[in-house]
């Protein structure tokens, strides 16, 4: 399989050096990236190809990126291993997600400031066994939590659960497993998880295998609030890499 386009850019991602900065952000929806980007200084579109788009800009004069992982387990792996190769170091997943503890956390709180995640999904066997935790970095969830609350959010800091099935959650009847799904449901709810989404497991687990940072803050449906808050916790780590 091919891991470079003819003109040495990366296969998928169509990117290559000097395209993106070392901090991303990372919505699903290809689309969504044009919003994450209005907030940027001087923001460009440097690529887009099959569900990656990404653009590129400024904030507080650092080079910042956001770009498109798709949904799922598989493209979001896919996308940030080739963000690695090109120097992206920290990343910030921005998503909406589902409640699982309690269906009143919509009302109660902003969203979620993801601090690890199970890993309902296939893809990151293909990287370590299912022993190994799927966890945030500490720096990146302390960035959000201290933007949210300047921002006066209520952020629950807690646990993902990561999926490949999407209707899987939502009509588990459908499935001929529907009984195995609601009694996992349940152990989820029993387990205090937090919210359930698509990406935050791949994303953890690679990053730290390649010694990168990541979080992600999910949020029930309000997007610019949540990317306000992303954007002043990058702030924050801009200011404080340059003093470590």
């Amino acid at each position: 399989m091919p891991v470079y386009t003819e003109d040495g850019k990366q296969y998928h991602t169509h990117l290559g050096k000097g395209d993106i900065g070392r901090y991303v952000f990372l919505p699903g929806d290809p689309y969504r990236t044009d919003l994450i980007a209005g907030f940027f200084e001087d923001a460009k579109l440097i690529a887009h190809h099959r569900e990656h788009r990404t653009w590129t800009g400024y904030l507080d004069g650092v080079k910042v990126s956001v770009t498109s992982t798709g949904m799922g387990c598989p493209s979001a792996a896919i996308c940030v291993e080739e963000l690695i190769k090109l120097g992206a170091d920290t990343f910030i997943r921005i998503g909406t997600a589902g409640t699982v503890k309690d269906s009143n956390d919509s009302e109660k709180y902003d969203g979620v400031i993801v601090t690890g995640a199970v890993r309902d999904e296939g893809t990151t066997l293909h990287y370590i066994p299912i022993e190994y935790p799927a966890v945030a970095d500490r720096n990146v969830v302390d960035a959000l939590a201290r933007a949210a609350i300047a921002r006066g959010k209520n952020y629950l800091e807690g646990i993902s659960h990561s999926k490949d099935s999407y209707f899987g959650e939502v009509d588990p009847d459908q499935a001929p497993i529907g009984d195995l799904l609601k009694a996992r449901w349940k152990a989820w709810q029993k387990g205090n998880v937090a919210c359930s989404e698509m990406e935050s497991a791949a994303l953890f687990v690679i990053s730290s295998i390649r010694r990168c940072r990541s979080s992600a803050i999910m949020n029930w449906g309000d997007m610019e609030d949540t990317i306000r808050v992303a954007c002043d916790a990058v702030k924050l780590l801009i200011k404080e890499d340059e003093i470590r």
